[in-house]
């Protein structure tokens, strides 16, 4: 397992991905500070995190984690309610991000 953030190969999948730390922030439900302190080792991710993560680069939750420097804990399934929550804050993230963005 790796023992520290992979900063390199998240900006290059974000990169393949043609989006950026922002975009990865606001799925996740973070603010840019937050994942700021993710990508320095300074933040724990949640599972949740984790995950949204995976889903955003098109990589299993186990790849994500490994090069995020998280534990197991990261790799545990989330329970059908919370999934569906997470799905929904995320949306309403994403939804104030692009409202942000309009002129």
């Amino acid at each position: 397992m790796a023992l520290f953030f992979d900063r390199l190969w998240y900006d290059a999948r974000l990169a393949e991905r043609g989006v950026g730390r922002a975009v990865l922030a606001a799925v996740a439900g973070m603010s840019p500070a937050e994942l700021d302190l993710a990508f320095k080792d300074q933040r724990e991710l949640s599972k949740t995190e984790v995950a949204a993560f995976a889903e955003l680069l098109g990589v299993s939750v186990a790849e994500a984690a490994l090069r995020a420097g998280v534990g197991g804990h990261a790799l545990s399934p989330v329970g059908l309610d919370q999934k569906v929550a997470d799905l929904e804050a995320r949306v309403a993230a994403l939804e104030a991000h692009l409202a942000r963005l309009k002129p």
